[in-house]
């Protein structure tokens, strides 16, 4: 009898929900569009020197940028998908003699590794 009561009971209630409908509306301030651009650019790979460490397979690029994280804890490391593979790359260095001594340093730990130039505008 309870049950019968409790099946009544959800039955109307569930008839009786609507579901609401409404429209949203985003307000923004125009400046933003402007800060993505220069957030862009500054981060953009062509202003710097990158040594790339290995490439593979994503897991095998996960695997490597956590060594290497450990390694080089403090350095900006990234790993970044270039068809076919996965490529693990460390830091943004400005100048070339910086890069180069960087270089010098990693490739004591991974000897596959290379030094990237900035790419010409």
């Amino acid at each position: 009898m309870k049950t019968l009561l409790y099946i009544a009971l959800l039955t109307s209630l569930t008839i009786q929900v609507h579901a609401q409908e409404g429209t949203v509306s985003i307000e923004q301030d125009a400046r933003i569009d402007e800060l993505l651009k220069m957030y862009a650019e500054v981060n953009s790979k062509s202003d710097f020197y990158q040594i790339q460490v290995g490439f593979g397979s994503y897991q095998k690029a996960q695997n490597l940028k956590t060594k290497v994280d450990i390694d080089f804890p403090s350095w900006y490391s990234k790993i970044e998908f270039e068809s076919p593979t996965y490529r693990v790359r460390l830091g943004k260095f400005k100048t070339k003699l910086e890069a180069y001594r960087k270089f010098e340093e990693v490739r004591k730990k991974y000897p596959e590794a290379i030094l990237l130039k900035p790419e010409e505008k």
